[in-house]
């Protein structure tokens, strides 16, 4: 298979998860997002034994309740969290848990009421929280491509965050066809930014061996695609060997970790893939292209006729 048919089934596998996930969303079955988002009221328990979780959705439904979710957490089982979307305000939180409490106690008597944690996220607040991650992303971005235009040309750093935004774009497609195991909640902003800075570095080390490449002579003559394409070969080892190292770390984080564990290292893990796949296999030809274009457009420009 041709380097660039190989670019271009690349593209068409990220578009697919992409579109799926689009489609989904239209469909209505989008992000789950979480409290920190959404809204809604977050409350820990600890029920002083291994619990039924029929037993506290039961009486969050007597209050009327719907939407929430509960789940079980801590060493021995006895943490109930529970995640309410719906309530209105805060002045709710009080009668909440006193009703709560009553119905739990006679079946948990050793359930810890005094140590309770309950927190609040309006949806005002989640508003700002999706701005202000929108703009994080955004600001990292610019000041990225700012950067490796500098340090190498305006095509390296246009190629660069094509590929950020790819690695971002496929995080939240995943986060869509993952919605029944995750949530999005704030630790999701955390995971988004470690991964722009952790793609990055594999993209400018590829980056700068194609630079150094570009100066061989046995290379000079040679296309842009089969330049990138010896620079990727040359870096691969060192990319995997890395990125597998960290995939240990994280996947035994997710695989051990509680909840809100799982919801910073799942991200992680499909953006450091994603980031792998997008450095290796796609950031480089999309520098091609656009240097390309650039040789195209100045040899048109020569070959324009002067006016009389």
């Amino acid at each position: 298979m041709k380097i660039r048919n190989r670019f271009h089934v690349c593209l068409m596998i990220s578009a697919a998860i992409m579109l799926i996930a689009l489609v989904m969303s239209l469909l209505g079955y989008g992000i789950n997002y979480g409290i920190d988002f959404a809204g809604g009221l977050n409350i820990s328990y600890n029920m002083g034994q291994t619990f039924s979780v029929d037993d506290v959705s039961d009486a969050l439904s007597v209050q009327g309740l719907s939407g929430f979710s509960v789940s079980v957490s801590g060493e021995n089982g006895s943490i109930a969290q529970i995640r309410i979307p719906q309530l209105a305000s805060e002045d709710e939180i009080q009668d909440l848990q006193l009703a709560l409490e009553e119905a739990l106690l006679p079946s948990y008597p050793n359930m810890d009421t005094d140590n309770a944690t309950a927190s609040y996220v309006g949806p005002v607040a989640g508003a700002t929280l999706v701005r202000n991650a929108v703009i994080s992303v955004l600001l990292a971005t610019a000041l990225m491509l700012v950067y490796i235009a500098l340090r190498f040309d305006f095509a390296s750093g246009l190629a660069a965050v094509i590929g950020l935004l790819h690695d971002v774009f496929i995080m939240l497609s995943f986060m869509v066809l993952l919605r029944g195991v995750i949530q999005m909640n704030s630790s999701f902003i955390a995971a988004m930014l470690t991964i722009v800075g952790y793609s990055i570095n594999n993209t400018i080390i590829i980056f700068d061996r194609i630079r150094e490449n570009n100066k061989k002579p046995e290379l000079a003559g040679q296309a842009r695609d089969k330049v990138v394409e010896v620079s990727v070969r040359e870096c691969l080892g060192r990319t995997i060997n890395t990125t597998l190292t960290t995939l240990v770390t994280i996947v035994t984080l997710y695989i051990l970790g509680v909840d809100a564990i799982r919801e910073f290292s799942l991200p992680i893990i499909v953006g450091i893939l994603s980031g792998v796949y997008s450095a290796n296999l796609i950031n480089g030809h999309v520098w091609a292209l656009l240097e390309q274009y650039r040789v195209n457009r100045k040899k048109q420009g020569r070959l324009k006729p002067k006016k009389a």
